[in-house]
């Protein structure tokens, strides 16, 4: 998979487009791509995504935005691995938000990037103040020659598949319902950091992820496997238990964090990348009265890990 930064400005190859903000990934998500390369293959076209960095409401409104289930690293690692020949990162800022719905059409699409063949949801608006819709894109596709198809939302049942959605099931701990509207469970990926050793301390070492953004979708404590250990395959697990929070036991006013402890597991592992699956929410974060209460419920969480691995297998 190819990554492009910027605004395209001269297409070198014709290609076959959809346009998001993809955070999550989605079922709804992996509807469109599958949709996407069926049309670039059958019309000899790259299929490509483009998507927005910043979200354009984290640009607006950052206190308003909804918290993100992917960072950009991990966003282009799932659509690498649905097989995306490319992806256009466009910078959104004041200049790029300021690009007229025809602009866009014919500097962006037509001559950034030779579009012959564009899929957008039925709620797709695009240009300045969100004047742009499914319907211009129609209008102009005879004069730019492209070809517009319109994707429906995507439903499991009564329950529309959307970003929204996998957010409000973390919120609520339903994993079960994140990992069926996202095809898969829910992860974060990160790097190994230095952290402050008291898991060492206390006779649970943890590793520390390091966190892209301040506000994580979920937080608790959590059964979880965790890939990216072995050098050689990154599809060898390791079990372990994984706490998302601020430790309100050690710290009055803490930022979220994420650590893992990884059962019978020796290795040093700094700054190696790792992906960590949430599988079962075991509780809520607590505060307790001191270190000793704090380490004796440590021990009770690996234990519950431990007995829903030896259920599940």
């Amino acid at each position: 998979m190819h990554v492009f930064r910027g605004t395209p400005v001269q297409a070198k190859y014709s290609t076959a487009i959809t346009i998001g903000n993809f955070d999550g990934v989605h079922l709804g998500h992996q509807a469109m791509l599958v949709r996407l390369k069926k049309a670039a293959t059958r019309l000899g076209l790259v299929s490509c995504v483009m998507i927005f960095e910043p979200h354009p409401r984290e640009f607006f409104a950052p206190d308003q935005a909804p918290t993100r289930l992917t960072s950009l690293r991990e966003k282009l690692e799932f659509l690498a691995e649905l097989s995306v020949e490319r992806v256009q990162v466009c910078h959104f800022d004041f200049n790029f938000a300021s690009i007229s719905a025809e602009d866009f059409i014919v500097r962006i699409l037509k001559r950034g990037l030779a579009v012959r063949w564009i899929l957008v949801g039925d709620d797709f608006r695009f240009g300045a103040h969100r004047t742009g819709d499914c319907a211009m894109l129609k209008t102009f596709s005879v004069q730019h020659g492209f070809e517009v198809a319109e994707m429906p939302s995507y439903t499991l049942g009564d329950l529309r598949v959307s970003s929204t959605a996998v957010r409000e099931a973390l919120v609520t701990g339903d994993l079960e319902l994140a990992k069926l509207l996202l095809g898969r469970p829910y992860s974060i990926s990160g790097r190994v950091i230095e952290g402050a050793k008291l898991g060492k301390k206390i006779g649970y070492p943890t590793a520390n992820i390091q966190l892209r953004h301040n506000r994580p979708p979920l937080s608790g404590i959590f059964v979880a496997k965790v890939y990216g250990t072995d050098e050689l395959s990154s599809r060898v697990a390791v079990y372990g238990v994984a706490s998302l929070g601020v430790r309100p036991t050690m710290y009055e006013n803490g930022k979220p964090v994420l650590e893992v402890h990884l059962f019978d597991f020796q290795k040093e592992i700094y700054g190696c990348h790792l992906r960590v699956n949430f599988l079962h929410k075991l509780r809520d974060e607590e505060k307790y009265p001191d270190l000793g209460a704090l380490t004796r419920q440590i021990g009770r969480d690996v234990e519950n890990a431990k007995n829903y691995f030896l259920k599940s297998s």
